[in-house]
């Protein structure tokens, strides 16, 4: 779960602003370009007025958001942040609306296939923006999950400086650091007064992770790490000098700035938050919710349908359990096994290089494995590091990272070992298999790497189709070796009944009236999960709401069209074709993927 922003689609006219900085005045030279256009559209075809559009607004998205830049490895305005205030937001959303008809003046029927799919795209997530800008998304600047107490500690770590430069625009975003805590305030303060905010018990560890960036030496810093250890390649004198400038930067303005955020998070915000937790108490927060459903699965599926689901799943699932432990010889209902698991010894690593050292063998297996199930593999490597201490204790068991082969940065897998009495060895195969491969680094690495598709479609993503994906690759660990003890198997039926949950306590708090403990009930009822965990995850749902839908609705959808082919094409289905065709485009919502994957069939049955 990386906390980098992804510039979201923006083919944006810029207006005039009062004393705009010299990137806003260029921005709006790119803009202008843009607007031309729809102004002049007889100069190009429509093929090539929207592939001029593309290519502009990925240079656009680069200018304003420079962190997306640093995510991709472009060189490019490292030495600055984002405007993250409220009133550039704002002025977005004018650019959105004005540029829906932008990309609406190319006429769809002049298109290419390939084009059509592009324009369709590129018009359902800016109208998808639109639609999305009067709910209070923008309030909620912090949470347990997200905030300028992690995301620019984890901005500045996948910097990777090597030249003096580098240092320099390290210096650089240290010094904006105030400026950034600034706006964020501001979202809180205009959060407060509209009745936006996340719930108060999920903001009990935020205190501690602000706290965590306010150090009385700047060497001990998160923030500071590239400084620990400047490159010989720089001459010592000058490093001296860039650490010295690093320092001062954090003694005079980073760590006063933290120290701001404090002081109102504990006096002011926090005692003003709310102490429900569903979305449904929030102004607009039915509609809300429904919305952030619709987006994160990419279906119309209202959420008691979702919910409904999530209660057959649940249902499916718990058989499947029930006949593990019947098969494992375990005498004892289905709590007395899951007691044993969460509390028998040998489930549990007793060292934090232990529990690391597993999740890398299990990786080092299913690398060897891949061959058996994927035609095409991934050129990106990754790795398995642990979550940093700062966010350790409110991060959930794992999350995804992606690198880039431009900035010589592997995907990561971040594997927390905080409390590990609370890690399970069962859990660890699946979880890999979804991190790690075949799940997150191999489907985004593959992604990164497509040659015939947009950028937005190589670099951004649908959740249901990641996430979906995510889940489906912890199924194909039988194909490739895995779960051969009923133990790991439990696991992974584990994983997919967690998700399975999901659909049914996201909707029932947010939707139909849930309490918190009502949530973390039914979670502990069907799972062998630990309490530590079910509680973070369920304080995750409460305050991403929606978002966990994804996971369970996207890969329902992979498995159908999977049986779908199978069914259609009997002996002549090659798995390692579909997996490749099923990755070959980049991440779609699941009807163009449905409809892809079936014109893929229709293709394999006429050859």
């Amino acid at each position: 779960m990386p906390i980098i922003r992804v510039a979201s689609l923006l083919l944006a006219l810029v207006v005039s602003l009062p004393a705009i900085a010299d990137w806003r005045i260029d921005a709006a030279g790119l803009m202008q370009e843009i607007i031309n256009l729809k102004d002049a559209p007889g100069e190009l075809s429509a093929d090539e007025r929207l592939q001029k559009a593309i290519d502009l607004n990925y240079e656009y998205n680069l200018l304003i958001s420079p962190e997306f830049a640093t995510f991709l490895g472009d060189p490019r305005y490292q030495d600055r942040w984002s405007d993250n205030s409220l009133a550039w937001e704002e002025h977005q959303n004018t650019i959105l609306i004005s540029n829906l008809g932008v990309v609406k003046s190319i006429p769809r029927d002049q298109l290419s296939d390939a084009n059509k799919l592009n324009y369709d795209l590129i018009i359902a997530q800016l109208q998808q923006q639109v639609d999305g800008f009067d709910f209070g998304d923008k309030y909620l600047a912090i949470s347990q999950l997200n905030g300028p107490q992690q995301d620019i500690a984890q901005l500045l770590a996948i910097m990777r400086p090597t030249k003096v430069a580098d240092y320099e625009n390290v210096i650089a975003r240290l010094d904006g650091v105030p400026t950034i805590i600034d706006d964020a305030i501001e979202r809180l303060q205009k959060g407060v007064q509209a009745n936006v905010t996340p719930p108060k018990v999920t903001l009990r560890d935020v205190a501690g992770q602000i706290k965590a960036q306010i150090v009385d030496d700047p060497a001990k810093s998160s923030l500071l790490q590239a400084f620990a250890n400047i490159p010989a390649s720089i001459d010592a004198a000058k490093g001296e000098e860039l650490q010295q400038q690093a320092y001062a930067s954090y003694t005079d303005k980073v760590k006063p700035a933290y120290e701001k955020l404090l002081a109102y998070f504990e006096n002011e915000y926090l005692p003003n938050t709310r102490e429900s937790i569903g979305m449904s108490d929030l102004p607009n927060g039915r509609e809300w919710y429904a919305y952030r459903a619709n987006t994160f699965t990419t279906t119309d599926m209202t959420p008691q349908q979702i919910h409904d689901i999530g209660l057959s799943e649940v249902q499916r699932i718990r058989a499947e359990m029930d006949r593990v432990i019947e098969n494992s010889g375990f005498e004892g209902s289905f709590t007395e096994f899951t007691d044993f698991l969460r509390t028998d010894k040998q489930f549990y690593h007793e060292t934090k290089e232990a529990l690391l050292m597993e999740y890398r063998d299990i990786a080092k297996r299913a690398d060897a494995e891949l061959v058996k199930v994927f035609g095409h593999l991934p050129r990106l490597p990754y790795g398995i590091v642990p979550v940093p201490e700062y966010a350790e204790k409110s991060q959930t068991t794992a999350y995804y990272q992606p690198g880039s082969m431009e900035a010589g940065r592997p995907g990561n897998f971040f594997a927390n070992t905080y409390a590990l009495d609370t890690r399970p060895r069962w859990e660890m195969e699946a979880l890999t298999l979804h991190e790690a491969v075949p799940g997150h680094h191999f489907q985004i690495a593959i992604g990164q790497e497509l040659e015939d598709v947009p950028w937005f479609r190589r670099l951004g993503g649908y959740t249901a189709y990641v996430e979906g994906w995510g889940l489906y690759s912890e199924s194909l660990g039988e194909e490739m070796g895995f779960y051969q003890d009923p133990y790991s198997k439990f696991g992974q039926l584990t994983y997919e009944m967690w998700r399975a949950i999901r659909l049914v306590v996201d909707t029932g708090m947010h939707y139909l009236g849930w309490t918190r403990q009502q949530a973390i009930d039914f979670f502990i009822e069907n799972t062998g999960k630990q309490e530590h965990d079910i509680i973070v995850e369920v304080d995750r749902y409460i305050v991403w709401p929606g978002q966990a839908l994804a996971y369970k609705i996207g890969e329902l959808k992979i498995k159908e069209l999977r049986a779908y082919g199978e069914s259609e094409l009997g002996e002549a289905f090659d798995l390692r074709a579909f997996h490749d065709h099923l990755l070959g485009a980049g991440a779609l919502p699941l009807d163009v993927l449905e409809q892809r994957m079936h014109e893929w069939v229709a293709e394999q049955k006429n050859a």
